[in-house]
């Protein structure tokens, strides 16, 4: 079931990168031949830009696809290296928690206001801070299924990094 949130979470992110291509390119072709162009597009690039950086992270979480630097730890035994994952996931649920507080009060906070950016539109703000919040929320729920699943397969003996590609430690790029 979290997959295929995951999956739909990845394809709103989709979504709006591509409406941030349709968006830039379309004030930038009016800008040039009409001299106009869109009302509050500045505000419509921030909003879709929240949903295209947060929304793919709880995907990014489970694919394990989180940027990594393995000077040292390559060198260590398997054992040291699946319990530096769990160490990582646990510091991510650590860094993550404040920014789902903080989200859900500002979520809460423009929900109850009613509040709006100024502008020709006169936009809601709730929809980008509650979006912020899914995306958040929802990486944080993947990254504490992953800390449990990973400490059951240490438990268990077996390995937390099996099937990833792997490269040698003395390898140049």
């Amino acid at each position: 079931m979290l997959s295929r949130i995951e999956s739909f979470l990845l394809n709103l992110a989709a979504i709006a990168v591509i409406g941030l291509g349709l968006l830039i390119t379309t004030s930038v072709l009016l800008r040039a031949t009409l001299n106009s162009g869109i009302p509050t597009r500045s505000t419509w690039v921030r909003e879709l830009m929240v949903a295209a950086i947060v929304l793919p992270l709880a995907a990014t979480a489970a694919a394990r696809a989180n940027i990594v630097v393995e000077v040292l730890s390559e060198r260590l035994s398997p054992l040291t290296q699946d319990w530096l994952v769990v160490l990582g996931s646990v510091v991510g649920l650590f860094a993550l928690a404040p920014l789902i507080w903080a989200g859900w009060n500002e979520a809460v906070h423009t929900l109850e206001s009613g509040s709006y950016f100024f502008g020709q539109l006169s936009l809601p703000k709730w929809p980008g801070r509650v979006i912020f919040l899914f995306g958040v929320a929802f990486c944080w729920l993947r990254l504490a299924i992953q800390v449990v699943g990973d400490i059951r397969t240490i438990r268990s003996g077996g390995r937390v990094l099996t099937g990833l590609p792997t490269h040698s430690p003395h390898e140049e790029v």
